[in-house]
């Protein structure tokens, strides 16, 4: 779910607090699900939550625990969220691996989006592994 950078004014990022709904889909508050994730107080035990972490971080346009849960090796340099990008649903398809015993999975999922007012859907097959003992994301494959 990376994309391109962009040096227009940021839109404010969505109103989240420990109270709201998950923007990840599961029926928690964001306090009790992703929330703990982006601020360090847990790290994602799994692929899968670890992915839904990541998008509510792209929900919450939090560049900083993107940063964090993406692989040395294939995270740019520069990134920065595009302020047009609305995410609006995220459906988890299918899980391999992934699990705490496992170094490696895939996530793949569809997630729904207007970018400047034109909705979209993004379906994506992710690649995670464990790296310093916690899951980060690797890089997609985009599918139709």
């Amino acid at each position: 779910m990376s994309r391109r950078s962009s040096g227009s004014k940021r839109d404010p990022a969505p109103a989240l607090t420990d109270t709201s709904p998950c923007p990840c889909g599961l029926p928690a508050t964001y306090g009790e699900c992703c929330g703990r994730f982006h601020s360090g107080e847990a790290v994602a035990p799994t692929a899968e939550l670890l992915m839904r972490s990541r998008y509510s971080a792209f929900v919450a346009q939090n560049e900083t625990y993107l940063r964090r849960t993406w692989h040395p090796s294939t995270r740019p340099r520069h990134f920065e969220i595009d302020p047009g990008m609305h995410w609006a649903g995220l459906e988890i398809l299918d899980t391999k691996d992934g699990s705490p015993f496992h170094s490696s999975g895939t996530v793949t999922f569809r997630a729904r989006y207007r970018h400047h007012g034109k909705r979209g859907e993004l379906h994506e097959r992710s690649s995670f592994e464990r790296h310093g003992g916690a899951w980060v994301y690797v890089d997609g494959v985009f599918l139709e």
